[in-house]
């Protein structure tokens, strides 16, 4: 699957993040207010998955920057989307969160490094994920809410939008997955 996810085009893969990111969000809302019982947690798992094929598609996409790095915050995402489908919390702390909140921050880095998606946008998507990180201190949540929703939602919402709408330039993301090589920095060896 991700040699497939691979081979699609810079500007599809965005488009698509885009479009899982939105049938991520609505169907969360969906779920979170109008069902419930044991049909929510089924529900609830189209987000999940959802967020899934989104993180897959961004870590490919922003590859380019940072390959580590974005293996890193696909991997936190990754294991909290599996924390959140189990919806294990630790005396009432949102584990998941905190791992997607670590996610926004290395991917909103990551933006905010790439020559091919405005750098406003890694700093939204940072933004946010020190939001979803004060899910870790209950009171301090308690505190700052409605506010680190709001900032968070905001800097993942207009990532998105930016994905589904415009995407990314292809020109420039192709710069910087094959950096072109400078002649005077290539050893050739002599005969």
């Amino acid at each position: 699957m991700i040699q497939r996810i691979r081979e699609v085009p810079p500007r599809l893969k965005a488009s698509l993040a885009g479009v899982f990111y939105f049938i991520a969000v609505l169907s969360a809302v969906f779920a979170e207010s109008l069902v419930r019982g044991r049909l929510l947690y089924a529900v609830g798992l189209i987000p999940v998955a959802s967020f899934a094929v989104v993180t897959v598609l961004l870590s490919q996409l922003l590859k380019p920057v940072n390959n580590n790095l974005a293996w890193l915050a696909a991997l936190s995402n990754l294991f909290g989307l599996m924390l959140e489908a189990f919806e294990w919390h630790f005396r009432g702390v949102n584990i998941a969160l905190a791992f997607h909140g670590l996610y926004c921050l290395l991917a909103g880095y990551l933006i905010f490094r790439s020559a091919f998606l405005p750098r406003i946008l890694g700093v939204l998507m940072a933004v946010g994920g020190l939001a979803w990180l004060t899910d870790l201190s209950i009171p301090l949540t308690n505190q700052l809410s409605p506010y680190n929703v709001i900032t968070g939602f905001l800097g993942e919402g207009l990532t998105m939008l930016w994905l589904l709408v415009i995407g990314v330039n292809t020109q420039r993301w192709k710069a910087q997955a094959c950096p072109k090589v400078e002649s005077s920095s290539v050893h050739v060896p002599r005969p």
